[in-house]
C-alpha cells in the first residue's frame, strides 16, 4: 500500500479535537497556516495514523479524522517506527520527524470515554522544511 494522507484537520484553539478541513497549507518553520499548534517550535504538524485510530473504534468509540487534535491523518506507514530526524514529502511540503508520542499532563475526553488514548503514545509531531499545500489522498513520500 502506498503511503498517504487520509485526512487534513486543523483547529482555533489548542486542546480541542480538530476539524477536517479540504486541504492545509503549510508555512516553512511555522506549521498549518490558521492552526492553534503552529509556532516556531518543534511540533508545528502533528500526524496519527488512521490504524491507531482503527484501534479506539475497536474499543467501541466512535472517533474520527481529527478527533485525537491531529492534523494529518495518514494510512500505509508506521509512524511510530520512523526514527526522529527522518524526512518525507507530500507534494512540495518537506517535514521532518521531531518527537515520537507525547506526555498528557491532562486526561483528554477520549481518555476518560476509553480508559487510554493513542495519542500520546502513536502520534508524531514534525517541523515544516518547506512548506506547500496537502489535501486527502496525496501520497506521502519517504
Amino acid at each position: 500500500m502506498t503511503p498517504k494522507i487520509l485526512a487534513t484537520c486543523i483547529s482555533d484553539n489548542k486542546g480541542e479535537r480538530k476539524r477536517p478541513v479540504a486541504q492545509v497549507k503549510l508555512q516553512e518553520n511555522h506549521g498549518i497556516v490558521g492552526d492553534a499548534h503552529a509556532g516556531d517550535w518543534h511540533r508545528q504538524v502533528s500526524l496519527l495514523a488512521k490504524e491507531s485510530i482503527d484501534k479506539m473504534r475497536a474499543l467501541g468509540l466512535d472517533v474520527d479524522h481529527g478527533d485525537f487534535a491531529e492534523n494529518l491523518t495518514t494510512e500505509g506507514v508506521c509512524l511510530t517506527e520512523l526514527p526522529v530526524g527522518t524526512r518525507f514529502q507530500v507534494n512540495d511540503c518537506l517535514l521532518e520527524v521531531t518527537q515520537i508520542g507525547k506526555e498528557c499532563h491532562t486526561r483528554c475526553a477520549i481518555y476518560y470515554q476509553a480508559g487510554d488514548c493513542v495519542m500520546p503514545k502513536e502520534g508524531i509531531f514534525a517541523r515544516v522544511l518547506q512548506g506547500g499545500s496537502i489535501c486527502s489522498g496525496d501520497e506521502i513520500v519517504m
